[in-house]
């Protein structure tokens, strides 16, 4: 039997990771691959039968699963952030969490005939969307800037909030049935031990963090022990409480002043997808195909009700006094998937209410999974068409996202910037980040390619990544995370090796593909030309004013970085040739004092 369970575990594990890579190949959500690996294998095949493989085990994996869920999610909620993101993000995760509650509880009610305790729980659990759905639809969509900042925090700050509504809806619910204690006494007393015992701990691990009470080596262990032992002493104290318990800890945590716990948060991703993808599996695998067909027609006119009604109301009342136009409202209208929260918790809650003997729990489950599948699936088929047909898709992003903020790519950025083009500087060296927030350029200070920066990164607009650090360890890193990101011919990179070794040159295709600007340019070669007086400049190349024209003014040092035209920019590569006009150029002067122009048709 122990080989067994030990066995299904093992397969549940290399699953997920497969669905998470079918995922990120087919540019979907993985948790569409993930329901349906747990749909095949559960109600479809009989392979895997949680409750018979776990048994009493099943709900506290499932208990301790959506702590570390709630938890993570908790700590992305800064409300700083929030304030920083616009008008329209701060109406839809309060206004707009409200108006979706409001709608779906009703017709939940008058479709389905839950009792209304279980009606407006229903509603509070759909309210979330979630940035694992939504951020892998954005990067196949491609909406304009505006609307997939607005769409992509909107899932990062719902996840938290619409959790936190869930779980007091929860508590209501069972407060108000529990015939031995009255409501307001025993929902108080669940109120109490949560926010108290939370914004206690949260304040207390602040603390010991800020001060290094705690070796950086335990952190992210301690954490994570801590905040499961807090869960387990709220429930002890108050029976529901720990779920409330640790996403008050998580927020308050995420608001602490001068409190880095960017580690904390990456150490957290990495586990929460791991839980999130191994409790995607079993949760679908245990969901019963009967339950499902027994919904009937009320479950497909409530998620009418969810893609028709409550989202473009919410959308609709929300962009009251925004820029936003009418067509990117009805765009927004149609982009609210469903993700995991809404899942994880509503299995938890259906079996503890189910313990509690409420009619009609075990229909909530089967009820969320509808309207996940639902929207998840229609939604993400359907986007791509109804943003191009609404005009709010953006062509091929001309955006650059440059690892390195040396002064060489600070007036790089600059440059591109004032052609029009979005950038992005990111550095692990704070006085390079420093400089660069002096020149307004927008920056990321730490790994690009980190787990934190997967969720803090607007790569809106960015279409690809040009490797321009002295970093030659995390170079190749980033190198690669971006090729995954934005394709292997969008991720360009300098030839830092410059040794006649064949174990370290790289490969000649590319090289001569991507290797950035010309051969036998390092970072040691730009950095010295820029030490010697070379400046970032643009030059409009005409008939007038030809390539042969201004290599004749600059001199040897010409260095040729990139091309704009039509509002198209190119990277320049070993292998690219240029015209002789009809375009904008951008390169590196020679550090030689020119000596026989004015300059005045250069912007440096």
């Amino acid at each position: 039997m122990a080989e067994q369970i030990a066995g299904m575990l093992g397969l549940v594990g290399v699953l997920s990771l497969l669905c998470q890579w079918l995922g990120w190949r087919m540019r979907l959500p993985a948790i569409l691959p993930l329901l349906l690996c747990g749909l095949l294998l559960g109600p479809g095949l009989g392979i895997i039968q949680p409750e018979a493989l776990l048994g009493d085990l099943l709900f506290p994996m499932i208990s301790l699963g959506v702590a570390i869920i709630l938890f993570e999610g908790a700590l992305t909620l800064n409300f700083k952030e929030i304030r920083d993101h616009g008008k329209m993000v701060i109406n839809l995760v309060s206004i707009g969490a409200l108006v979706t509650w409001t709608i779906i509880s009703v017709a939940c009610h008058y479709l389905m005939g839950f009792a209304w305790e279980l009606a407006i729980l229903f509603g509070a659990l759909v309210v979330v969307t979630g940035p694992t759905v939504i951020v892998p639809m954005l990067r196949s969509v491609r909406p304009s800037a505006k609307l997939g900042s607005i769409l992509r925090w909107e899932g990062i700050v719902i996840d938290p909030i619409g959790a936190l509504l869930a779980v007091l809806v929860y508590e209501y619910v069972v407060a108000t049935n529990d015939p031995a204690t009255h409501v307001l006494q025993a929902f108080g007393l669940t109120l109490l031990v949560g926010l108290g015992l939370g914004a206690a701990t949260g304040w207390l691990l602040g603390l010991i963090l800020k001060r290094r009470w705690i070796p950086h080596y335990l952190r992210n262990t301690a954490v994570l022990t801590i905040m499961l032992g807090v869960f387990v002493l709220s429930n002890a104290i108050e029976e529901e409480s720990g779920l409330l318990t640790v996403t008050v800890m998580g927020i308050l945590m995420a608001n602490i002043k001068d409190l880095d716990i960017s580690d904390i948060i990456e150490f957290k991703e990495t586990l929460t997808v791991l839980m999130i993808s191994a409790l995607f599996i079993l949760l679908a695998a245990r969901l019963d195909s009967e339950a499902v067909m027994a919904l009937g027609w009320g479950s497909l006119a409530l998620l009418a009700v969810v893609l028709f009604i409550a989202r473009p109301v919410s959308i609709w009342l929300c962009g009251i006094g925004t820029s936003l136009s009418s067509a990117e409202k009805w765009f927004l209208s149609w982009m609210a998937p469903r993700g995991i929260v809404a899942a994880a918790v509503s299995s938890l809650f259906a079996i503890k209410l189910q313990e509690k003997g409420f009619a009609g729990a075990e229909l909530i489950v089967p009820l969320v999974f509808v309207v996940i599948i639902g929207t998840v699936v229609i939604q993400s088929l359907t986007a791509s068409a109804w943003a191009k047909w609404l005009g709010v898709r953006m062509d091929a992003p001309q955006g650059v996202l440059i690892f390195g903020a040396s002064v060489f790519s600070r007036n790089l950025a600059k440059i591109l910037m004032d052609n029009g083009y979005k950038v992005l500087l990111a550095d692990t060296n704070w006085d390079n980040i420093r400089l660069a927030r002096m020149d307004n350029i927008p920056v990321y200070f730490g790994n690009p390619a980190s787990e934190h920066a997967e969720n803090a990164l607007d790569l809106t607009g960015i279409g690809r990544a040009l490797v321009i650090s002295p970093y030659r360890k995390l170079n190749p890193l980033v190198n690669f995370y971006y090729q995954d990101v934005f394709g292997e011919s969008k991720v360009f990179g300098l030839n830092n090796f410059e040794s006649n070794s064949a174990r370290l040159q790289m490969s000649e295709s590319y090289r001569k593909r991507l290797c950035l600007f010309a051969d036998g340019v390092s970072y040691a070669k730009i950095a010295s030309q820029m030490s010697r007086g070379g400046m970032v400049k643009s030059t409009l190349l005409t008939e007038n004013y030809t390539l042969a024209d201004l290599m004749t003014r600059v001199g040897e040092g010409f260095i040729p970085l990139a091309w704009s035209k039509e509002g198209r920019l190119h990277i320049m590569t070993s292998e690219t040739q240029l015209a002789d006009s009809g375009y904008e150029l951008i390169y590196l002067s020679s550090p030689v004092p020119e000596s026989d122009a004015s300059g005045d048709d250069d912007k440096d």
